[in-house]
């Protein structure tokens, strides 16, 4: 199979899909890998290390779509790409769909076949090509919060961990999955006091077990949420329906019981977000202020810390990579379970039912 790995163009992505050593297990099996030009540079890997496993390097991205018969990226094709993609031409990424009728009508328009990493599903329900982003994107949130709680950029002026004699600051964590549990649990090493809501008791147990005493749980109800945010120093927003648009948590009405300088950060942004006043932004302009409310939500959170994302995500991918390369997809998914989980569309047809569910007239 020809392997297409292009350069990641959105703002400030500086993954890359595929690493050297990636390359040189398919090449080992006879499959061609094309990885354009300094694709993987700001993850540490050079042009010289990808033709050394046996790739070949292309200079455009245009010479990566014509030629490869599966692309592999990190994050969905923006609108510069749309056009490259082929008639039956496999893409396997994060696509998150049910946030944007444009990706989702420009890949149906385009025929392609679409696997999406984000609902790749284990049978116990897990999300394995998701977790390891949402473990970064989980500690990430916290360290983000924690600087733009400094009030050169408009927060509280509050340091999250305290010091002797001065209290530490609230954190509020909506959401006991993988992100809610990282976030927890960095805020919890600095010392602030943490409040993780979730309507999931078995979660919330588990937290109970493996946190320190002062990260508490309760469940999630708007009553308990309005209740912390008007003493939370940051919020961060960590729920995630497989597939589907996030519930918005957090409404314009309830920022006028928080105090100024509250920071809130959406890890569900890509899902379209758990705050009614969410929009997406960039590591080149994460922020933003309603209400004297901070916003941070970055949609690529992981694409700061490309060296240690790259490696995190690869492990758990590449796997898929290798069983599509060598079976191509129908038979790949028809073996994997839970990589049919993933497939969202086929050829212009939309499979996935979250899909269906948040763009019903794609239908009619």
């Amino acid at each position: 199979m020809k392997i297409g790995v292009p350069t990641e163009i959105k703002n400030n992505e500086s993954r890359v899909s595929i690493t050297p050593a990636g390359v040189y297990e398919l090449t080992k099996q006879k499959h061609e890998v094309f990885v354009q030009s300094n694709a993987g540079y700001a993850s540490g890997f050079t042009n010289q290390d990808y033709q050394n496993a046996g790739a070949s390097i292309l200079e455009s991205i245009e010479d990566v779509y014509q030629v490869a018969e599966t692309i592999v990226k990190v994050k969905e094709p923006i609108e510069e790409e749309y056009s490259l993609i082929q008639e039956n031409q496999l893409l396997f990424t994060y696509f998150h769909f049910a946030s944007s009728l444009q990706l989702t009508e420009a890949m149906l328009k385009a025929k392609a076949t679409c696997i999406a990493y984000e609902t790749v599903q284990d049978e116990d329900g897990s999300l394995p090509l998701l977790t390891p982003m949402s473990e970064v994107a989980g500690r990430m949130a916290t360290q983000q919060g924690a600087k733009f709680l400094e009030k050169p950029i408009k927060g509280k002026g509050i340091l999250l961990g305290g010091v002797p004699g001065v209290s530490p600051g609230k954190v509020l964590v909506l959401g006991a999955g993988v992100v809610g549990v990282q976030a927890a649990k960095m805020a919890a090493g600095l010392g602030a006091h943490v409040t993780i809501l979730d309507i999931n008791m078995k979660r919330l147990r588990y937290v109970n077990d493996v946190m320190p005493s002062h990260v508490v749980t309760e469940f999630s109800n708007e009553y308990n949420i309005r209740k912390h945010i008007k003493t939370a120093d940051l919020i961060i927003g960590a729920v995630l329906i497989a597939g589907a648009k996030a519930p918005k948590l957090i409404t314009r009405d309830m920022l006028k019981e928080m105090t100024p300088g509250t920071v809130m950060v959406d890890v569900a942004v890509d899902q379209g977000g758990c705050f009614e006043t969410t929009k997406p932004t960039t590591h080149e302009n994460p922020i933003y202020i309603i209400d004297d409310v901070v916003h941070y939500c970055v949609t690529n959170m992981p694409g700061a810390v490309p060296y240690t994302s790259t490696l995190a995500l690869t492990n758990v991918t590449f796997p898929y990579v290798m069983q599509l390369a060598n079976l191509g997809w129908e038979k790949a998914c028809q073996e994997n379970k839970s990589l049919a989980k993933g497939l969202s569309m086929v050829q212009g047809d939309v499979i996935c039912p979250e899909v269906k569910k948040a763009f019903p007239e794609l239908l009619n």
